[in-house]
């Protein structure tokens, strides 16, 4: 093998490898700046969840700095779990090529990768080092040790290959990709496996069994604790063909009433695992297609609704094929279920006919089934388009969906922060007639928002008049803005008061909460009461009861959160109230695409 030059770096950039998801760019920056001035610090993520890759970039200004941090840092524990770094390498051809490269089996368990660089490193510069772990972080009991020079990777074969390390005599050889390897051959085998064995069966029985079709290099029968056989086992000819005679002779075999052998070639435990998950993915697939635009989703139920209720409901509309209401474990409904159509056709009609209609004194949901991960999909992009709109003006939406959520950064101009959100106060009557209607103060007298949940209480100081309360001490103050913005020649005059009106909200909110007298907000909201109200107004009285249970939960992200939600169509916000379960369910998924946003645009 050739030994190449070695490997000039041309910039001071390392890899950091073997890194917990929470891991972020300002504790990596803390940790290697203490080694040297960094320049920049990239934790690489997936493009679609922006969930960390568990490795990152750090980049230093002098090459100096970065020799010292591979030195010094390497191995070192990050948030408890030891760090992997080496150089960075933008050309792939060096780590394609192989040269330089070994491959390392038969390792002992405490091997880990410090352990295996610090055996290795004697023999040159080491470039990346690593012992091969399964999912739950155990050794597999193989590395790869990838040296500077191919030079050095001859001299650790020939010196290390077939030595002690740990107790086992380790094999070191020059690494072979999978292509230069092979795939594992499907038609030339030797070794068996058998199972649906009787529970009777000896390793003399069973070695007997199959010595008929040519000799057997070796059998082997596993047994429990009680050295009881486990029902299956390994055979091994010495020759592929008798082997092939074994398993066209044997396999299906009948051995008892309702029991068949099977016999077949011997897989590891990688090629099963891969061939259970691509039957698994083919069956997901094949079930998705069965029941894509004909199965839905219904929600909103009451407890008294049963499967045989729900078929009843959805029958006149076309074949049901099942109709299903979820329960917990207790057997208690979970106030939702699902109905399968025979046809699209059919699904379609009972989404458009049966979704709104009252049952029980309640409103249906009723949509298409989705799975989870295509649901936070949905609510992924609707957050990454808002996030794309322009900062200067608000968004425009109808009055019945207006939502309260915004991409974060500087707010809207006229935007009323949710967790400024005040409780209706009801004030007496007119002066001559104190046991006149209660009068509610909206905002200063003025109409809100249908999406808004800003209510303001009538403060001491205000004075009612034709069109409502006004401050007087505010009003001087606003006419005296408006006499200096006219001076000025600034004829935004509404402007001006809305910038001041922002300056004084977080005042009056604070001064106001420990005055506020209970109010019929606790009354719990009916169907009866909604559909009585005016439409622009709904969401806002789903809101006033929506946020202080959100709010229970997620303090810091309530007024986002209950934005999102109102999204929803009325009927889905009216059970939200009911159910929290279902309540929690939908937080949750909001506050996930919260802090993936986040995560993104700290990119």
């Amino acid at each position: 093998m050739s030994a190449p030059a070695a490997t000039p770096f041309a910039s001071a950039s390392l890899y950091v490898g073997d890194l917990v998801p929470d891991v972020t760019e300002a504790l990596l920056f803390e940790i290697f700046n203490a080694v040297g001035p960094v320049a920049s610090v990239r934790v690489c993520r997936d493009a679609a969840t922006r969930r960390s890759l568990g490795y990152a970039y750090v980049n230093f200004h002098r090459l100096e700095d970065a020799e010292r941090a591979l030195d010094t840092m390497n191995f070192k524990p990050i948030r408890t779990k030891p760090c992997r770094i080496m150089w960075s390498h933008r050309d792939p051809s060096l780590r394609k090529s192989g040269v330089g490269n070994v491959f390392v089996k038969n390792l002992a368990t405490p091997i880990d990768n410090k352990s295996l660089y610090d055996t290795f490193s004697m023999f040159g510069n080491i470039l990346s080092c690593k012992v091969a772990v399964n999912a739950k972080k155990e050794s597999l009991g193989y590395g790869f040790v990838h040296y500077e020079s191919g030079e050095a990777a001859d001299n650790a074969i020939n010196m290390v290959n077939g030595k002690v390390i740990s107790g086992q005599k380790v094999t070191v050889a020059p690494f072979r990709s999978r292509k230069e390897r092979g795939t594992a051959n499907t038609t030339v085998f030797s070794n068996l496996y058998v199972k649906n064995l009787n529970e009777d069966i000896t390793r003399e029985s069973f070695e007997e069994m199959f010595s008929k079709f040519g000799p057997v290099s070796s059998a082997m029968l596993p047994v429990d604790e009680e050295d009881k056989p486990k029902g299956f086992g390994f055979i091994n000819f010495d020759e592929p063909e008798h082997a092939a005679a074994a398993v066209e002779e044997l396999n299906g075999k009948e051995v008892a009433p309702g029991k068949k052998l099977f016999v077949g070639r011997a897989q590891k435990k990688e090629e099963r695992e891969k061939a259970l998950r691509e039957r698994f993915e083919a069956l997901k697939v094949e079930r998705m297609k069965k029941y894509d635009g004909v199965n839905l989703y219904v929600k909103n139920l009451g407890d008294e609704i049963d499967d045989e209720r729900l078929r009843e409901e959805f029958k006149t509309y076309g074949a049901i094929t099942s109709a299903k209401i979820m329960s917990d474990s207790n057997g208690k409904t979970k106030g939702f279920g699902f109905v399968c159509f025979a046809s699209p056709e059919e699904a379609t009609k009972a989404v458009t006919e049966m979704n709104g209609r009252m049952l029980e004194g309640k409103p249906l949901y009723v949509a298409l089934a989705q799975r989870k991960d295509v649901r936070r999909a949905q609510l992924e992009a609707q957050h990454n388009q808002r996030s794309k709109m322009p900062q200067g003006q608000p968004a425009m939406y109808p009055p019945q969906a207006a939502p309260m959520f915004y991409a974060p950064g500087i707010p809207p101009r006229n935007f009323i922060y949710p967790q400024q959100m005040m409780p209706r106060r009801w004030t007496p009557g007119q002066p001559g007639n104190p046991n006149g209607p209660p009068q509610m103060m909206v905002n200063g007298g003025r109409g809100v928002h249908p999406g808004s949940f800003q209510l303001m209480p009538m403060q001491p100081n205000q004075q009612q008049g034709p069109n409502g309360p006004r401050n007087s001490q505010q009003g001087g103050q606003q006419r005296g803005n408006r006499r200096q913005n006219q001076q000025q020649g600034k004829p935004n005059q509404q402007q001006a008061r809305r910038q001041q009106q922002r300056a004084q909200q977080p005042e009056q909110v604070g001064e106001q909460s420990a005055q506020l007298p209970a109010s019929s907000e606790a009354q719990p909201l009916t169907i009866k009461a909604l559909a009585a109200a005016p439409e622009e107004q709904r969401k806002q009285m789903i809101g006033e009861r929506l946020y202080p249970l959100v709010m229970t939960t997620e303090p810091e992200l309530a007024g986002k959160i209950t934005g999102m939600l109102l999204e929803m169509d009325n009927g889905e916000l009216i059970h939200l109230l009911e159910s929290k379960s279902a309540l929690d369910e939908k937080v949750g998924e909001a506050k996930y695409v919260l802090e993936s946003a986040n995560a993104a645009e700290q990119q």
